[in-house]
């Protein structure tokens, strides 16, 4: 069997073109994307959207499920939120590949439920 050239290859291969994180407008690794459902599944969410796994996991520190469900259930609310804000102006000046750890916000542990160990 005859082995293709790579002038034939280089006609039709095209790279997968960059997926960029509609919050921190970064382009994300494949091995940093989550999809993140912008209502709750538990509540009946079904349409999802590509971010980077740390900013997914900042989304879900700073609110509950009922708020994303009531209030941040699109990404234009998520920014207008000041802690939201401040935290995509801070990740937005680091590499695509950055990944820190995410603690719980102290707005978060007011609501009565106790705070998680770490």
């Amino acid at each position: 069997m005859a082995r293709k050239h790579r002038e034939k290859i280089a006609a039709w291969y095209r790279p997968p073109e960059d997926v960029v994180c509609p919050l921190c407008r970064r382009p994300i690794p494949e091995d940093q994307r989550d999809e993140h459902h912008l209502v709750p599944k538990s509540r009946g969410g079904r349409e999802t959207q590509t971010l980077h796994r740390i900013c997914h996991r900042q989304i879900h520190a700073l609110f509950s499920e009922a708020e994303l469900e009531t209030t941040y259930s699109s990404v234009e609310a998520l920014l207008a939120h000041p802690d939201m804000a401040n935290f995509v102006r801070w990740v937005s000046t680091k590499p695509p590949g950055f990944f820190d750890g995410t603690r719980r916000s102290n707005r978060r542990r007011e609501t009565g439920k106790p705070a998680a160990r770490w």
